[in-house]
């Protein structure tokens, strides 16, 4: 049995890879797989998940497009169609042009529902040229035709950062790893929208050498190290190990993980834009949230407050008794 703290990793490193990469990257984490990244690994990974229909992967990787449109008709019949997960924004009444940010499923999804909208076609063209691997299969026999009065602009990260306040805190988007037990992470996932992916009790067999031979534990807050309660919850851990890897002779990990308790440590990648982390923490960093949760979202917090503080410096939070 190992026990180790909770923490929580804003992963900057995302954002220096190519949107491929960074899908394989979050992908694996699902399995624990990431020591099979190679230089040649990507392109087969984004293949089988897409060929899968594993579309919350294809979450792990936003982008932000400038839109310029000759004719407010462009605008009208894009913006009356029923988008789902992007967010849009027109900086400037008078003069057409959108900010349009989404996942990359979001913008394969957009194309699949709305593929006769002008606007949809000129992004999609553009996409296919910048990211093949992740939208060429869009587009079947038919394939993808340039589009005339649209002009479709990738920005830069460089280029998200630098916009108005207004406009950063809903198109740039950060990913942050948490390490913690399973109770924080089924309060977590109660946030939308949010993009979650989630290191999987079903297919992780804990018995294998890259985890030790051994389940790994989050140390609880609640009990001081070596009291009469933190030494009856290491003797309950302790039990379900040794019941867990006992089934595990015998059964699949999906079947031994029904004795796993809420405090096996679990990994999961929660990637969304400034907005909804401004709510997250203002939910899960206050005296009402659950101690747990505060324990890695009020270091989070600070974390975030350095990085932008015009969105996070009003908030406040102190991590105090428990």
């Amino acid at each position: 049995m190992r026990i180790v703290p909770a923490s929580a990793t804003i992963l900057d490193e995302l954002d220096r890879q190519s949107m491929a990469q960074r899908i394989e990257l979050c992908g694996r984490l699902c399995y624990k797989s990431e020591d099979k990244i190679s230089a040649t690994s990507t392109e087969s990974f984004i293949r089988r998940v897409i060929g899968h229909g594993h579309n919350s992967v294809l979450e792990m990787a936003a982008l932000t497009l400038r839109v310029h449109c000759e004719t407010e008709a462009i605008i009208d019949q894009f913006l009356a169609s029923h988008l789902k997960y992007l967010q849009i924004d027109r900086p400037e009444k008078k003069v057409k042009i959108l900010l349009i940010s989404g996942t990359v499923r979001a913008f394969r999804e957009m194309y699949q529902s709305w593929s006769n909208v002008k606007l949809v076609k000129a992004i999609i063209a553009m996409l296919v040229v910048r990211h093949p691997l992740l939208f060429l299969d869009l587009g079947g026999k038919r394939g993808f035709l340039p589009q005339t009065g649209v002009e479709v602009e990738k920005l830069s990260l460089a280029n998200v950062d630098a916009l108005p306040t207004a406009l950063l805190i809903k198109h740039r988007h950060l990913a942050v790893r948490f390490i913690t037990n399973r109770a924080v992470t089924h309060e977590l996932v109660r946030h939308r929208p949010c993009s979650f992916l989630q290191e999987s009790q079903r297919y992780c067999r804990y018995s294998q050498n890259k985890f030790g031979n051994e389940v790994t534990f989050i140390r609880p807050l609640f009990f001081t190290e070596h009291s009469d309660e933190y030494c009856l919850w290491q003797q309950a851990m302790l039990e379900a190990e040794k019941t867990y890897l006992q089934l595990l002779r015998t059964s699949s990990p999906q079947a031994a993980r029904t004795v796993l308790p809420n405090s096996c440590k679990t990994e999961i990648i929660v990637y969304t834009n400034l907005l909804a982390w401004l709510h997250i923490f203002r939910m899960r960093t206050t005296q009402a949230a659950e101690p747990s949760m505060r324990e890695v979202m009020i270091p989070l917090l600070h974390a975030m407050q350095s990085r932008f503080p015009a969105i996070f410096s009003g908030l406040q939070g102190e991590l105090g008794d428990n």
